[in-house]
């Protein structure tokens, strides 16, 4: 006889049924963490090729289709850029369509490259200690040392923004105002290549507000002008912040532009 409760059965399924199951990662995202490893360790630097899609495949014993999965991924992402004939290349900042994937501000009239590349002012660079805020956005502590630098961005001779950026001290050092004032390039271009830190990602926050004292005397505004505050917290691999930035932006003649897909 079978003494064996229905009850106690039901029961223990539904226990089983609800015990946490472990996440499913489909392989192609497992092989695009691997290589985003390779990415992060420098094996492949800005600029290179990495190795085909057969290759890659081989390496990492799976078929040329997942892999080309994870790079369509990391292209998307814009950390790898697809030549059609050479081959596939890590990203860099001194690409010119990645230049201006962080740069938000375009004219009302033309585009960036009809208006030329903004002359820029390094008003100054130095160190001090983290503030609790300027600390939590880098995830560093209260007090460590950090790189504060403030330039102006002009364009036709206009003081168009004004932007205030931290970072943390070590992996930037030696950095100084007369080495960025002699870089011509984008700024992430010199982080990439002098530093060997990379810009990956940016989240931001924009709200109206007035310039104080000072900001209206470097943008050559009256204390009642808008401006345009952009809080920006930029990450290099493995979500690790790199930089914090506030800009504040003249809009007469300029205007915010962000493309959603």
């Amino acid at each position: 006889m079978n003494n064996t409760s229905p009850l106690a059965d039901n029961s223990s399924t539904a226990t089983e049924t609800s015990m946490p199951t472990p996440a499913f990662s489909p392989l192609y995202q497992q092989i695009k963490g691997l290589i985003l490893q390779n990415l992060q360790s420098g094996e492949w630097k800005p600029g290179e090729s990495i190795p085909s899609e057969m290759e890659l495949a081989a390496r990492y014993r799976v078929s040329q289709g997942t892999v080309r999965k994870a790079i369509d991924e990391l292209a998307s992402d814009n950390l790898l850029v697809r030549r059609q004939g050479k081959g596939t290349f890590v990203a860099t900042h001194a690409e010119h369509h990645v230049q201006y994937r962080f740069l938000k501000l375009v004219p009302d009239r033309g585009d960036l490259d009809t208006e030329g590349p903004a002359q820029r002012e390094i008003v100054d660079c130095k160190r001090l200690r983290a503030t609790a805020d300027i600390a939590r956005a880098l995830a560093l502590r209260t007090g460590d040392t950090v790189l504060q630098v403030r330039r102006v961005l002009s364009f036709a001779g206009t003081p168009t923004i004004l932007e205030d950026l931290w970072l943390p001290a070590a992996p930037f050092k030696g950095l100084t105002a007369e080495r960025l004032a002699d870089y011509h390039g984008p700024m992430y271009a010199l982080f990439e290549t002098e530093f060997g830190v990379r810009m990956v990602r940016a989240d931001e926050k924009i709200r109206a507000v007035l310039p104080d004292a000072t900001q209206s005397e470097l943008l050559k505004v009256t204390p009642g002008t808008p401006l345009l505050s952009v809080e920006r917290v930029a990450f290099t691999y493995n979500d690790t912040p790199m930089e914090l930035r506030r800009g504040f932006y003249r809009t007469e003649s300029h205007h915010y532009h962000n493309a959603l897909s």
